[in-house]
């Protein structure tokens, strides 16, 4: 018989066993319904893996709309009060609705070439990255190959006028184009702008790397605001009607990639509406 040192040590190491055992088998069972673990929101939980890459080369076509100089260009569909003040310059695009997506689009970056046009094209066809900030909405009364060029379901570019001119000959008008997703390089961490009231918040977001694009916000207060998923506004402005005011605030940003980002306390107790606070990290 075994010395009873021994036999308590045999009888702790089975019950780390059956523990490992045990809990295996919960998570095949939440498993084997399909059954995904959730955040506190209700979301799926998703595990990052790497940084996000640039994605594959399509075809379309591009466009150029507003002044020379990018004026007329600096505001629109996604929320952005001024493009250049926000970062973006006018290094920037508007999407037609099928890539738009309801403003999801808003702050996806594209790499954009020209291509297949010897009297459009610039010579050696160079490429450029701008963001996505506006909309190109659609023409119904002319059709997609003639004047209706963000018709669904055409995936279509319209450039800033400064940005088609570093591509494309301003007298071609409309070129062929192949584009493709890819990462948003920014200086600095994600900013953040609350604008409205302490019973109704809007909150832009700006300066988001990685994808860019952003899917899902949520806040947290430092006292008694419990972390609160906001919902879009519109583009990228998200809302909520929890009073925020005399709180710092932490906010946490998911891409359309499934990668967060948390911006702890990047709002000071004594924010303002209006004022814009950058975060020290971004993606």
């Amino acid at each position: 018989m075994a010395p009873p040192a021994a036999r308590g040590a045999a009888s702790s190491a089975r019950l780390v066993v059956l523990l490992v055992l045990a809990l295996a088998a919960a998570a095949d069972v939440a498993n084997a319904g399909g059954v995904k673990a959730l955040t506190p929101g209700g979301r799926v939980v998703h595990h990052n893996h790497g940084k996000f890459t640039a994605g594959p080369w399509k075809p379309a076509h591009a466009t150029f709309y507003g002044g020379r100089d990018g004026s007329g260009t600096t505001a629109g569909a996604c929320g952005y009060k001024d493009t250049r003040a926000d970062g973006y310059g006018v290094q920037t695009v508007a999407v037609s609705s099928v890539l738009f997506a309801d403003g999801a689009a808003c702050g996806a970056c594209y790499e954009v070439r020209c291509v297949d046009s010897p009297d459009g094209c610039k010579k050696g066809c160079p490429a450029l990255v701008v963001t996505a900030t506006n909309l190109c909405p659609p023409n119904y009364q002319q059709s997609g190959d003639s004047g209706g060029w963000c018709n669904p379901p055409r995936e279509h570019l319209d450039l800033t006028m400064p940005a088609f001119l570093q591509i494309a000959e301003e007298k071609a008008g409309i070129v062929p184009v192949s584009y493709r997703r890819v990462p948003c390089l920014k200086q600095g961490g994600i900013r953040y702008t609350i604008t409205g009231n302490k019973y109704f918040n809007m909150v832009e977001v700006t300066n988001v790397g990685g994808a860019g694009d952003v899917a899902a916000m949520s806040v947290k207060g430092s006292k008694r605001v419990k972390w609160t998923e906001l919902k879009r506004n519109w583009g990228q402005v998200w809302q909520t009607g929890e009073d925020l005011t005399e709180e710092s605030l932490t906010f946490r940003v998911m891409t359309s990639d499934h990668r967060k980002a948390t911006s702890w306390h990047v709002l000071p107790t004594d924010w303002k509406f209006g004022v814009t606070y950058q975060a020290s990290k971004n993606f």
